[in-house]
This record gives C-alpha cells, sequence and structure tokens, in this order.
C-alpha cells in the first residue's frame, strides 16, 4: 500500500463521514452531556480519540517516551472542557498532531516495515493502522452521540 493511500486512511471519510464535519455540527454547550446511560460524553470521546493518537505519536517518535496507565491515563477525568477556548485547543492538537503523523508517514526514510523507536515488534505500519482503527471506532461513537444530541 502505497504511503499517501494511508494518510488518506488517516485524514478519515473514506466509508463514514469525517471527524472534521462532525466537529462543526456538535453544540459546544451539549458536549459535556452523558445521554441514555452512556459512560462517556462527545467531549470524553473525542478527547480520549486525540490522547491516543498523541500517544501513538510519542510512542513511534520519541526517545524518552513513557506509557500512560491504562486506562484512566487516556480519558479525562472531567466530562468537557471548562471553556470553549480549551475546546477549540484540544480540536487544535488532534488536527495538528494528525497533520504530524501524516508527515512522519509520508518521509521515505521512516521505513513502514520496521519497528517503530520504543518497540522491538511494532512497526510504523502497525501502529498507523491502529491510530486509523481507533479514529474510525470512535468517530462512529461520535456520529451516534451527535444523532442522540439532536445535532444531526
Amino acid at each position: 500500500m502505497e504511503r499517501a493511500q494511508l494518510v488518506k486512511h488517516l485524514m478519515g471519510g473514506e466509508a463514514f463521514m469525517p471527524i472534521d464535519k462532525v466537529l462543526k455540527e456538535v453544540s459546544f454547550d451539549k458536549i459535556g452531556e452523558r445521554l441514555h446511560g452512556l459512560p462517556y460524553s462527545f467531549y470524553e470521546v473525542f478527547y480520549h480519540i486525540t490522547y491516543t493518537q498523541k500517544d501513538i505519536l510519542d510512542y513511534i517518535t520519541l526517545d524518552d517516551y513513557k506509557t500512560p496507565k491504562w486506562p484512566e491515563g487516556y480519558w479525562d477525568k472531567k466530562r468537557s472542557p471548562k471553556t470553549k477556548e480549551e475546546w477549540e485547543e484540544l480540536k487544535s492538537n488532534f488536527f495538528k498532531e494528525r497533520q504530524d503523523l501524516a508527515a512522519y508517514i509520508l518521509n521515505e526514510n521512516n521505513d513502514l516495515n520496521k519497528p517503530v523507536k520504543n518497540s522491538e515488534d511494532h512497526t510504523l505500519l502497525r501502529e498507523l493502522l491502529l491510530v486509523v482503527e481507533h479514529n474510525a471506532y470512535h468517530t462512529g461513537q461520535l456520529i451516534l452521540l451527535l444523532r442522540l444530541l439532536g445535532d444531526h
């Protein structure tokens, strides 16, 4: 599979609504609501997506990577951001880090089939596919939450 196609999948929207569009449709005043007994809000799921994507980027690139505690390290302790600015910063971080990951994948010097910096077994291709799969799975949850919130 060519690198450009891998990045296209990373950007999402191949088989589902792109996360960019989902985020544009949700109302800020609803992102902290937990509906129908669900254990998470829209914000909490998006925070988890963003944090996990950044964690994998760090895993493949940093010399001093430290594994967060699972599962609590991957979820925010609050249901919603305190301010709109905090929400906008989280979204900005997601897109910046996704772009950083895309650039890393497109760099021909980074072998897709060799183990990443912090592993003897996990290849760059495996880590990228984890991000794509994880983001797609949780984007589906965001779409469902968007519908339950009445924003779609």
